[in-house]
């Protein structure tokens, strides 16, 4: 299982998916942060979510959070997959799953990378865990916790 709410995220640096640097600091304290880690750009799965957070984002950017998406595919990938599906979020390229350890993302039952999303407060503690293959439920979760957050 992956990091449990009450623990603090880990800061980290990846690129995204227009090959600028992002750094996990420079959000901290300012927004909440909505991380999800899926397995592989243009699955139908990770579009279902990816799909989910477009459709949603504005009632994420609205209530002071950011969503970033983490995956092991390359900047090409990224950005062919965010421009298709015109998604407004950042995507950030993870090739060596350092990050996805660093979360405590595990591989799945079928030996593919975790669908795990996180939700980190403004002091960088976990204040959502949620760890299911199904894509379905990681939007209306991350939405759900947000709301109770800055209530």
């Amino acid at each position: 299982m992956g990091l449990k709410v009450g623990e603090k995220a880990p800061e980290f640096s990846l690129t995204d998916q227009y090959g600028e640097p992002f750094h996990s600091k420079d959000v901290l304290g300012k927004k909440y942060m909505v991380i999800y880690f899926y397995p592989k750009d243009n699955t139908p799965a990770c579009t279902k979510e990816a799909c989910q957070f477009r459709d949603r984002y504005e009632d994420f950017t609205d209530n002071g959070a950011v969503v970033i998406g983490i995956s092991a595919d390359s900047q090409k990938s990224h950005r062919r997959f965010s421009d298709k599906y015109e998604l407004p979020f950042t995507l950030l390229v993870d090739s060596d799953n350092m990050v996805r350890r660093l979360f405590r993302v595990q591989s799945n039952l079928l030996f593919l990378s975790g669908r795990e999303t996180f939700m980190v407060d403004l002091e960088g503690e976990i204040i959502m865990a949620f760890n299911s293959i199904g894509a379905s439920e990681h939007v209306k979760r991350a939405l759900k916790t947000l709301r109770n957050a800055i209530k």
